[in-house]
């Protein structure tokens, strides 16, 4: 089993919905499932309460304890996907990746092929309806991920 990291920017509204949503769907995929920012503050904090409220709506939950972390590059190596949410978070983290691990570091929306190579939209300074319309996007990646990895095309390094 292997391990992933979900990435967004603050690692308060998209990677930890997308933990959540990814721990639900495919935690017998991936032995680790976890998520951080680029730029998340490093004292940490909770998730945005609008997330988690979307969360509840669509049935997902994060553990109580839960708190924002920054993206530590000597640990990306431990991963054997870090899936980012914008093209902008790939590019950082390929600045901050060891060579070898660069394969490794991809949207999210790659393995959508209607989406390939889109971000996934921050809601944060939008409407309430685009943390549910991101739920949509993260489960249409998970459902796909679950559907390759059970047809032996998910492989890794």
């Amino acid at each position: 089993m292997a391990a992933i990291l979900l990435v967004c920017t603050a690692n308060i509204c998209r990677s930890p919905m997308a933990e959540a949503i990814f721990k639900a769907r495919l935690g017998d995929v991936f032995k680790t499932i976890a998520s951080a920012g680029v730029h998340a503050d490093p004292r940490g904090g909770p998730v945005d309460a609008r997330a988690a409220a979307a969360l509840e709506r669509h049935k997902y939950s994060l553990d109580r304890k839960w708190r924002s972390r920054r993206v530590d590059p000597e640990q990306l190596g431990q991963y054997d996907l870090v899936l980012a949410m914008e093209s902008e978070h790939v590019d950082a983290l390929r600045k901050k990746a060891a060579p070898e691990h660069q394969a490794r570091i991809l949207l999210l929306t790659d393995f959508v092929p209607e989406m390939a190579g889109e971000d996934i939209p921050d809601p944060y300074f939008g409407p309430v309806a685009g943390f549910d319309a991101v739920i949509g996007m993260i489960e249409r990646a998970a459902q796909r991920l679950l559907t390759e990895s059970r047809e032996g095309r998910l492989k890794f390094s």
